[in-house]
């Protein structure tokens, strides 16, 4: 079975690095035109070039995905564009900060919650009146933090944000549903990226687990962490034709991490 995106435009926002880069530049070579989104310019132009080497066709715009008119203004963009919409993938997202429940600050909290609930809530917002004129499929980019994992302490805002995620995924599926407008959620577990690296943590031994939770390695491969192209061919999966009865599903992509670490 051959995937294929021919003559599909897709948008993905946080497009520039890790995940999203690697969604963008697959779904290119399976044939779609592809929008990437994300804050900086130079890294988003970078996937573009990457996209135009394969020979395909690229659209870059500069949005936070939690300011509602720069989303706006990214869609229009897209439409302008290539007149349609066929795939979105709402993968921006931040780790925000890790703290325990009384020093997390409401300025970390909303931080947390607008960029990776209110974000993707604002991309398919923007998108679904476009969308509705040729069915189409949205992927939400969640985690196994908040679905299926518990353990990271600290991570209440991160956990609250992807859980809510989730829902707004399988209530959306059935609400789209008659528009042909299919929506699935991917939970990743650990993967190559440097995310990780941008995660603030605050005073967490101080609400450290007495209960001592399995610490294996990931069961299937182990420990070594997935790849942003393991998650992009996932993605495209669900993007494609080959998916087409596929909806309100979560999918966690973790080498079975979850069920041991939950």
């Amino acid at each position: 079975m051959q995937i294929s995106l021919e003559n599909k435009v897709a948008w993905i926002t946080g497009g520039s690095e890790g995940i999203g880069r690697g969604i963008a530049l697959l779904a290119a070579q399976c044939g779609a035109k592809v929008a990437v989104t994300g804050r900086d310019l130079e890294p988003l132009e970078s996937v573009a070039r990457a996209i135009a080497d394969q020979g395909a066709e690229a659209l870059v715009a500069v949005a936070d995905v939690g300011d509602s008119q720069q989303v706006q203004q990214a869609v229009a963009k897209i439409i302008a564009r290539w007149g349609h919409l066929d795939f979105v993938c709402a993968n921006a997202g931040t780790n925000g900060k890790w703290a325990p429940i009384d020093e997390l600050s409401p300025e970390d909290w909303s931080n947390t919650i607008q960029v990776n609930l209110t974000g993707t809530y604002l991309t398919i917002h923007h998108s679904v009146p476009h969308l509705k004129e040729t069915g189409a499929s949205i992927v939400i980019m969640s985690s196994v933090n908040g679905t299926r994992m518990f353990s990271n302490e600290g991570a209440s805002a991160y956990a609250a944000s992807k859980a809510g995620q989730l829902a707004l995924g399988q209530m959306l599926a059935l609400e789209l549903a008659p528009r042909k407008i299919r929506v699935n959620v991917i939970c990743p577990g650990a993967i190559e990226s440097n995310i990780h690296e941008k995660t603030e943590r605050e005073n967490l031994n101080s609400i450290e687990t007495p209960v001592e939770f399995p610490t294996g390695k990931i069961p299937l491969t182990g420990g070594k962490m997935g790849t942003p192209e393991q998650v992009a061919q996932l993605a495209v999966f669900l993007a494609s034709d080959a998916a087409s009865h596929i909806t309100g599903t979560p999918v966690w992509i973790d080498g079975a991490q979850s069920l041991l670490q939950g």
